[in-house]
């Protein structure tokens, strides 16, 4: 009898449950890796082999590469899973794991780098005929004359961004010519800060863009196909609340051919598992931002919409395994809504961790709850925030949101704050319910 293949998770919350059932069904053995703060998490009791990484602290657990390889040789893994945040994007820790001789469940370091660096990205993009928003060819000089004559001839408003890294970390709006100098040198200095590169460029700013993706799968085989788009506009300070799909208003043949460019844009740079490819829409038109080169937190609303287990997919495609569908097979049906619960005031959104004295999960037809939260569970405060995605389908995107109101209405978690309170009025603002919120809706206080 064939020994089944070992997975280690290098992550913890409701990913790790995710993928721990995942592996399940494929009938794979898991192995659990936990800092001391998260002995108690919810997948640790459902994995074959669990191992303490360190304290606390994530640069001493979760980020310690060593600690994380060592556990894999410790408990004869084959195989390594990063799930989303911590690892999953880092190419050194992606190479590490090939040269201990293990598979990396995601894309291959050098692609890694190419995608991660949002400079060479672009210009990938640009000659697989993804399309882009007018900007510098490459990073800004570090002569300013030039760099504003860049900048001048992309036209304000504009917007400087930093190379690597992300979440709003090395970016800065230009309006005016006169704002170059000063909005070039701090996006410099913070970037060199947050990432250790200093690196940036220059591209037009949208004023009122919405943010759409699509998801994409790829094989060692040479097949890369589309899943459908999704719309990711409902943010705060650059951070997901509210994610659906497909995205409201935009006609399927420019989705289907957005799809189309991507998938053809896999197979160009030789990308192998799933990926994002994000972009703002404004006007008709879609621009390019960055691709990520991992699972993405909502990629459930399009498993709702296709029907397809991504996750199962990602891990059978790392197996060497070619994909199990093709384009012609993918048949997106009905609508989807995503809503991340964090522990955090709904109007400060600072972290609010803390022990959850009352759990009840929505439930029935069409919804379903990704989470490794519990009664008596304990939050701590070393982590993201996040700690359930509550996620409805529906016939339409009116059926959709109507299931999601009541959904958030029936899901009580006591002892701690949540943003469900956010979200309720969220889904009841007209920007939302007319589909034209934008990426800055909530930030400028639209939809309170």
């Amino acid at each position: 009898m064939t020994k089944p293949m070992r997975i280690l998770i290098a992550n913890r919350g409701e990913i790790a449950l995710r993928i721990t059932r995942a592996c399940g069904l494929m009938g794979l053995e898991t192995i659990g890796v936990y800092s001391e703060a998260d002995a108690g998490l919810a997948h640790l009791a459902c994995v074959d082999t669990k191992v303490c990484i360190g304290p606390a602290s994530a640069a001493q657990s979760y980020l310690d590469q060593e600690r994380i390889l060592r556990a894999a040789r410790l408990c004869s893994a084959d195989m390594v899973h990063p799930g989303y945040g911590f690892l999953s994007e880092n190419a050194a820790f992606a190479e590490a794991v090939e040269q201990a001789g293990l598979i990396f469940i995601g894309p291959s370091a050098q692609v890694m780098r190419l995608m991660g660096d949002k400079i060479s990205a672009k210009q990938e993009m640009v000659a697989a005929g993804v399309p882009c928003l007018p900007g510098s060819d490459g990073a800004l000089p570090e002569n300013m004359p030039d760099t504003q004559r860049i900048c001048d001839a992309i036209g304000y408003p504009l917007i400087v961004k930093a190379s690597a890294g992300g979440g709003g970390r090395g970016m800065r709006i230009v309006e005016t010519s006169k704002d170059v100098a000063n909005a070039v040198s701090n996006a410099r200095q913070e970037s060199h800060l947050a990432f250790g590169k200093q690196d940036v460029y220059a591209e037009r700013f949208l004023k009122s863009p919405r943010h759409i993706e699509i998801q994409i799968a790829a094989d060692h085989h040479g097949n890369a196909v589309w899943l459908g788009g999704r719309d990711c506009s409902v943010q705060r300070r650059h951070q997901k609340l509210v994610e659906e799909a497909p995205p409201a208003g935009i006609p399927a043949h420019d989705l289907a051919t957005l799809g189309a460019q991507c998938a053809k844009a896999c197979q160009q740079i030789g990308y192998v598992g799933v990926g994002t490819f994000e972009f703002l829409y404004e006007d008709g038109q879609f621009c390019f931002i960055e691709m990520n080169t991992r699972l993405q937190v909502e990629h459930p609303v399009t498993e709702m919409t296709s029907g397809i287990d991504i996750v199962r997919e990602q891990i059978a495609v790392a197996l060497g395994h070619p994909l199990s569908f093709t384009q012609a097979d993918i048949k997106c049906a009905g609508h989807a809504i995503e809503c991340r619960i964090n522990a955090e005031n709904p109007d400060t959104f600072l972290p609010h961790p803390g022990k959850i004295t009352q759990w009840w999960p929505a439930g029935g037809p069409g919804v379903r709850m990704d989470s490794h939260i519990y009664e008596s569970y304990v939050v701590p405060p070393y982590y993201d925030s996040l700690i359930a995605k509550l996620i409805v389908h529906g016939n339409t995107r009116e059926d959709a949101i109507e299931r999601m109101r009541a959904a958030l209405d029936e899901t009580h978690i006591g002892g701690i704050s949540t943003t469900i309170p956010l979200q309720q009025r969220v889904l009841q603002a007209d920007a939302f319910l007319d589909g034209t919120v934008t990426v800055h809706s909530l930030d400028q206080g639209l939809m309170k």
